[in-house]
This record gives structure tokens, C-alpha cells and sequence, in this order.
């Protein structure tokens, strides 16, 4: 099948940003996205950690010559970035100051429902920024691959996983294009839709309308 690759799930998230926007970047495929963005695009990338004007990855040196982000990857602050600490950067979360948050996924459902922060297998660490982010911010997009490294599905008809937010807004994986609910997804333009639907459909009796 001919997918759309993980690295043009950054770029079709970054044309849903509009200037001005206070963006969050989660860990995993969002945080590339953090080397699209040009000065102009006059978006205002923010981290759980505290900070306000992050800029792309830098070129070289690590966290002793640069700042990091909530996951202690190096980065760099554009002109007229701010530092403050993470009682002040929740505060911005939970009081709706940040326009959208870009985040991972593990699993979404049918109804729209975001589960990221328990993976299976490993401690339980506790849920982190997931939470605020998923419910604080204006706006949710779910960057993911469709299915796990194992081929099992991760957009399902209902989450076995615990949940971080309910009816989550956009989500964007490596075949799908979603908004809302399941039911208004439409398939990405360059996938071969007979090879999707033995993909998400595995039996030939059930009658595919889309990833759920």
C-alpha cells in the first residue's frame, strides 16, 4: 500500500495552525513539527516545562547549550521567547491560553476518545500534562500511526485503554484524515483505498464504511 509516510503527518498538521496560535507540541511525531515552521508562520510554540517561543531542533550541542522541551529533547527559542516555571505554564493550559495541542496517540475510538498516556506493558507513571493539554487547550489534534508496530489497530470502535480526553477534535494518522467522530473520516488522497479496507477490515463479511 502507498501511505502517506510519518513525516507528512507534521506538515498536514501544521497547515490546520493559524498566526498567532499558542501551540503545543506532544512528544513523538508532533514535536517534528517544530522544524516546519518558518518566522513568518507567526506561530507560538509552548512547553509544559515553561517556555514560550520554541523554535526547531538545534544543529548541534545538547541540553547543556540549549533548552528542552517537557521531553528533555534540546531545542531553541526564537527572538523574544520567555521561560517561566510550570505552576505559571499549567496555569496558561488550564486557563484555555493555548489555542490548539498537537499529541500522540494510542489509541482513539469511535466516539472521538483520546487514550495517550498508559502503554501497555510499561509502569504507570501517572498521566502527566496529558490531561490538562487534552482538555485545557482550545483545540486537540492526534498525530499517530494507524496501527502499532505489530499491525494491531490503534483507531478502534472503543478504547481499552484509559482514556485522557473525551470527543477530542482532529486526528491524523498515517492513512486517515479525521475530524470529529470516525464516521467524518476520509482517507488520505495517495492510499490505495482495496488495500486500506483488507487493513482495517480483515473480514470480508464486514461491510467497511471506515477505520472503525
Amino acid at each position: 500500500m502507498h501511505e502517506a509516510k510519518t513525516h507528512d503527518q507534521p506538515q498536514r498538521a501544521l497547515a490546520e495552525l493559524h498566526p498567532g496560535d499558542v501551540v503545543n507540541l506532544g512528544i513523538g511525531i508532533p514535536t517534528l513539527i517544530a522544524d516546519l515552521i518558518t518566522p513568518g508562520m507567526q506561530l507560538n510554540l509552548h512547553t509544559e516545562n515553561g517556555t514560550l517561543g520554541v523554535g526547531s531542533a538545534p544543529y548541534n550541542g545538547g541540553a547543556l547549550e540549549h533548552p528542552v522541551n517537557a521531553g528533555t529533547v534540546p531545542v531553541t527559542a526564537v527572538p523574544g521567547a520567555s521561560y517561566f516555571d510550570s505552576a505559571d505554564s499549567f496555569g496558561m493550559i488550564r486557563g484555555g491560553h493555548v489555542h490548539v495541542a498537537v499529541m500522540g496517540g494510542l489509541q482513539v475510538d469511535a466516539h472521538a476518545n483520546l487514550a495517550n498516556w498508559a502503554v501497555p506493558g510499561k509502569p504507570l507513571l501517572g498521566v502527566g500534562g496529558a490531561m490538562d493539554l487534552a482538555s485545557g487547550a482550545r483545540r486537540l489534534i492526534v498525530l499517530m500511526t494507524h496501527t502499532d508496530p505489530d499491525g494491531t489497530l490503534k483507531v478502534v470502535s472503543k478504547c481499552t485503554l484509559p482514556l485522557s480526553e473525551l470527543a477530542l477534535g482532529s486526528i491524523l494518522d498515517d492513512i486517515w484524515a479525521t475530524t470529529g467522530a470516525c464516521r467524518r473520516s476520509a482517507p488520505e488522497p495517495r492510499v490505495d483505498r482495496a488495500a486500506l479496507t483488507r487493513r482495517v477490515c480483515p473480514s470480508p463479511r464486514r461491510r467497511c464504511r471506515g477505520p472503525c
